[in-house]
């Protein structure tokens, strides 16, 4: 970092700290009682220009570092003429929208008019929403698999880019559907699923380790959910293994515990961890078991509380008023864990069947009612797993939903803008690439030996930070454009706790 650089956030640091201490133990209010009052007045800047989102230019100068414009416009062939707008225009033009705080396609219209933006992009115009949908509805099923292809073409370099630690580990690929509801009337492909509402079925494949998409198919709303998901998986794997991931293993609830592909992938060298059914055999199979198969499952977290004190816990209101309203609660009161062999009959050989066994307490009340018991099956190939590590892989895939939430909630890459389904999966995708492109930054950040620790923890919180939360700290800091005779000089107007990190990526990418 640059000492004026390094000078001008000690410097901001300082400040905000002086005036944090003051307010330490409270301060005396202000005449008129009240903190926030205006004394300002709203005026133009004749001879400045400036944008919001001056964090978007290093995440375009990683762009075009990674090559990523020209693996898309050699993947894409959906337009005759260049008039101007080439395919990979079109693609970042919907990923960036959303990296700036846009949220609809609409939003574009806002950056479309902003000279300053225009400029920090070096460009001379983007395309505006309607074109912007007119390009996603060029798309049909191949072109949207080549774009697929072409976002991991670059996912795969940024992977062989990293220490040969990150490639050592396990990679963790995690396949999970989710229902996305439109109120449209004449969205092509949509249908009504088992929850009686309208729209889609994507299936979302990702890498657990980095929380990036790794595949997205878009499905008709009434589809099951893992219906094509061993084809995706197959590709996951061969892209896993591409990108140096030695070890490989899958993870999905029971929907996707698919027979009979289970021999294929343990030939293949693969393993897996999959919810099983809890059908009458198996739960039959798991009574029989002597009390002594059964051990008790302790927790992590329950695990770690054992050495630490305890917080006191706050009042759990949800279940007082269960409990004096006399509704019928049900109380967990332990778990136990057995295995034993299991045979699908899709499948020729055995594999571990773990079973989960929690006891549940029937409360009304102050009254218990009695006991019940209910299983949880889960079936693998990895004999190195524990039972208990087993049912924390099996549980660890619960951070596949909270993606989910993040690309429907926090992006808005799941949602269907257009009118057809394979419009609406291209849009999905272009969309979701805003989430790849914040895991590929944290990703570049730097690492030096001196400060190695460090670094490592803000790549890790840059990794698995939540998406606004991204685009608060990195990309919403405001820059003035001041124009030379051979650069565009992009100078920070705000202090920002993130400038380090952003100033460091610049400068790498500088450098590289």
């Amino acid at each position: 970092m640059k000492p004026t650089i390094r000078r001008y956030w000690t410097r901001g640091k300082r400040r905000i700290a002086r005036r944090l201490e003051a307010a330490k133990g409270g301060m005396t209010a202000r005449e008129g009682g009240t903190e926030f009052r205006s004394r300002t007045r709203l005026e133009v800047a004749e001879r400045i220009d400036a944008v919001p989102c001056g964090g978007l230019a290093a995440v375009h100068k990683l762009v075009e570092r990674l090559g990523l414009a020209e693996r898309i416009d050699e993947a894409l062939s959906l337009l005759k003429v260049h008039r101007p707008y080439t395919e990979s225009n079109h693609v970042l033009n919907i990923a960036f929208n959303l990296l700036c705080g846009g949220r609809v396609l609409e939003d574009i219209e806002v950056r479309r008019n902003d000279v300053a933006f225009l400029d920090m992009l070096g460009a001379r115009m983007i395309p505006d929403p309607t074109t912007a949908g007119d390009f996603c509805r060029r798309f049909d099923a191949d072109a949207v698999h080549a774009l697929m292809e072409a976002i991991n073409e670059v996912r795969v370099e940024v992977w062989k880019r990293q220490p040969p630690s990150f490639r050592e580990q396990t990679a963790l690929i995690d396949a999970d559907g989710t229902l996305l509801e439109t109120t449209g009337e004449c969205k092509e492909g949509m249908d009504i699923s088992y929850k009686g509402t309208w729209g889609y079925h994507p299936l979302l494949v990702s890498l657990a380790n980095t929380r990036e998409p790794l595949f997205l198919v878009n499905r008709s709303g009434n589809r099951p959910s893992a219906e094509g998901a061993a084809d995706v998986l197959d590709k996951a794997i061969a892209l896993c293994r591409e990108g140096g991931f030695a070890q490989i293993r899958l993870r999905g609830d029971t929907d996707f515990s698919m027979t009979t592909h289970l021999d294929r992938w343990d030939d293949d060298g693969v393993r897996f961890v999959f919810g099983y059914d809890a059908v009458k055999s198996l739960k039959q199979r798991a009574d029989a078991l002597d009390a002594s198969h059964y051990a008790e499952l302790i927790r992590h977290a329950d695990d770690a509380f054992e050495t630490k004190k305890r917080r006191a816990k706050q009042p759990r209101v949800k279940e007082r008023i269960v409990r004096e309203r006399k509704h019928l609660n049900l109380v967990l009161e332990r778990e136990d864990v057995a295995e034993f062999d299991y045979q699908p009959t899709a499948a020729r050989r055995p594999y571990r069947m773990v079973a989960l066994r929690k006891t549940i307490l029937e409360e009304r009340g102050q009254l218990c009612l009695g006991t019940r018991t209910r299983y949880f099956f889960y079936i693998t190939n990895d004999r190195s797993l524990s039972p208990e590590q087993v049912v924390a892989e099996a549980n660890g895939r619960c951070a596949q939903e909270d993606l989910i939430g993040q690309l429907k909630h926090g992006v808005h890459a799941l949602h269907a803008p257009v009118n057809t389904l394979e419009s609406n999966w291209a849009y999905m995708v272009m969309a979701s690439l805003a989430w790849s492109l914040k895991a590929w930054f944290a990703m570049m950040l730097p690492i030096h030996g001196r400060w190695r620790e460090r670094h490592e923890s803000e790549r890790d919180r840059l990794l698995f930070m939540d998406f606004q939360t991204f685009v608060q700290h990195i990309i919403l800091i405001p820059v003035q454009l001041v124009r030379t005779a051979r650069r565009l000089v992009l100078r920070v107007l705000a202090w920002r706790p993130s400038l380090p990190i952003l100033f460091r990526i610049v400068g790498f990418l500088d450098d590289s």
